[in-house]
């Protein structure tokens, strides 16, 4: 198989993920903003990661909030935690992204996170330029139901970048899914915190570095 396109994941795949512990306090925070300093938990939780929009509907009738302000201020305010940790260097790119600069595909970005967490690590790290086009959720409650495995924003990169053959690259299930759903080719990598994971899912490849794309683009 012979790619023309690969698109990526971001966190866990280019740049490392945020520590679970720093987006909680980041949902915690939008509660207080809120006037609620001692939310359920499990509440917290739900906010946290993998919200559905029943849940953001179901948490907001808990405490009084307007559901869309509540969802705009929680993605605004981990956001904004995901960026601190990128400027404290907590958060930073794996060494082998630029292995990307002389991959002679067109290139691409498809994350679950929001566009604005996307955007920024992009620039801030400055490797925008490897990529030609970029997504992430935008900060609404719709956005959550077209996070992979739902191929909405692979199947829209896909389309800026007029691919004809491509491949994702991701560090989930749900990535792999993802890339089934919009009929692509996928690749699952093996970062340190998937060394030893046990897939449930049949990706394409299986990858140890991004350095490996172009043994494999060029097949």
């Amino acid at each position: 198989m012979t790619y023309d396109t690969v698109v990526f994941d971001n966190d866990g795949v280019l740049v490392g993920r945020t520590h679970f512990d720093v987006l909680r306090e980041a949902t915690e925070e939008t509660f207080a903003q809120f006037g609620v300093t001692d939310p359920d938990p499990d509440h917290v939780e739900d906010m946290t990661i993998g919200a559905t929009p029943e849940q953001v509907q179901a948490v907001s009738d808990v405490y009084g909030f307007e559901p869309d302000q509540f969802w705009r201020a929680r993605d605004s305010t981990v956001s904004g935690a995901q960026q601190e940790e990128a400027r404290a260097g907590r958060k930073t790119p794996y060494d082998d992204v630029h292995t990307l600069e002389d991959l002679d595909v067109a290139t691409g970005i498809v994350s679950s996170n929001q566009q604005e967490t996307v955007d920024f690590l992009l620039e801030h790290f400055e490797i925008d330029g490897l990529f030609e086009t970029a997504y992430g959720r935008e900060a609404t409650i719709e956005s959550l139901t077209l996070r992979k495995p739902h191929p909405h924003y692979i199947e829209r990169a896909l389309s800026d970048l007029d691919a004809e053959s491509a491949l994702y690259v991701g560090d989930n299930e749900s990535d792999i899914e993802a890339a089934e759903n919009a009929g692509i080719d996928s690749a699952f990598i093996r970062r340190p915190h998937r060394h030893d994971w046990d897939l449930n899912v049949w990706p394409t490849w299986d990858l140890d570095s991004l350095d490996d794309l172009h043994d494999i683009c060029a097949v």
